[in-house]
């Protein structure tokens, strides 16, 4: 029979690998990472946010129909789901660690004149006891680097009158990240993901609702050699200085990945999956 899987470990043991992955490149960095990084990472949510989708029309409905609600912000990072909320709600917090996202979003209050956006520096939970009481508490892509999921969850719950939020990537099955983590990991998943989320929060004797987005998935990933591809690979999961599984991830890239415009272009990897719930 098969074992039950302790998911709050998992979503750890995951957010530890991710931190991993990324420490080579954050290392040659400044010490706000995102300095270099903001304007682009605001260019590509502006490419994605030119598409309607299930998860902001959530929100919009939410926010009309509790008219003066407040909503706090969790990793605001640009400002995109703030300026939104900032639109129906009475009054939003918008907080963020990063100075460079900060700005960004100044820039946009500024340009936008919008008057009832506050913006806090600080990163959750530990934040969580002076951001102050909220209707809504929401959290879009911005729980990935936190090892406990539990206690980002319980100050959410502390934090809301009315409604907590989660959005997360659903990662698609059978993907060749999937074949590759099944071989290394013993299990299908790279990073934290609203699959292992959602069992975190059953876990946790939260029942919550699920708005999957229905528009398809993020950008594929895409690598000028398959050389490229396996490195991508192996930093995701760990295996840089380890080459003992480079000939069957090889293999599994040349069966999964097209050569299209010179490119060699990943199948789509997941799409975007919102979480709510009361809060207890």
């Amino acid at each position: 029979m098969e074992s039950v899987t302790d998911w709050l470990t998992l979503w750890k043991e995951l957010s530890q690998l991710q931190t991993r992955s990324f420490e080579r490149e954050r290392m040659e960095k400044a010490e706000d990472f995102w300095k270099e990084n903001a304007r682009k990472f605001d260019k590509e949510a502006k490419l994605r946010w030119a598409v309607r989708d299930s998860s902001r029309d959530f929100l919009v409905r939410k926010l009309k129909g509790h008219p003066g609600s407040t909503l706090l912000d969790i990793g605001a990072g640009t400002g995109n789901w703030s300026l939104l909320a900032a639109r129906h709600a009475g009054s939003v917090s918008a907080l963020d660690p990063s100075p460079a996202m900060r700005d960004i979003l100044r820039e946009k209050i500024k340009r936008e004149q919008v008057k009832n956006i506050r913006i806090l520096d600080g990163a959750w939970p530990g934040y969580a006891g002076e951001a102050g009481v909220h209707d809504y508490v929401l959290a879009s892509h911005s729980m990935y680097g936190v090892e406990d999921f539990h206690a980002f969850v319980t100050q959410m719950n502390r934090t809301a009158r009315k409604g907590c939020i989660l959005v997360l990537r659903a990662l698609f099955a059978n993907t060749p990240m999937a074949v590759a983590c099944e071989q290394v990991l013993g299990q299908p998943y790279y990073c934290p993901s609203f699959q292992v989320a959602y069992n975190a929060l059953l876990a946790m004797d939260i029942y919550p609702d699920v708005v999957m987005e229905s528009r398809g998935g993020w950008k594929a990933w895409s690598h000028d050699t398959l050389d490229q591809a396996l490195g991508d690979v192996k930093n995701r999961l760990n295996l840089w200085e380890d080459n003992s599984q480079d000939a069957f991830l090889m293999k599994t890239l040349k069966t999964h990945l097209r050569k299209e415009d010179g490119k060699w272009r990943w199948p789509p990897g997941s799409r975007s999956a919102l979480i709510h719930w009361r809060p207890l």
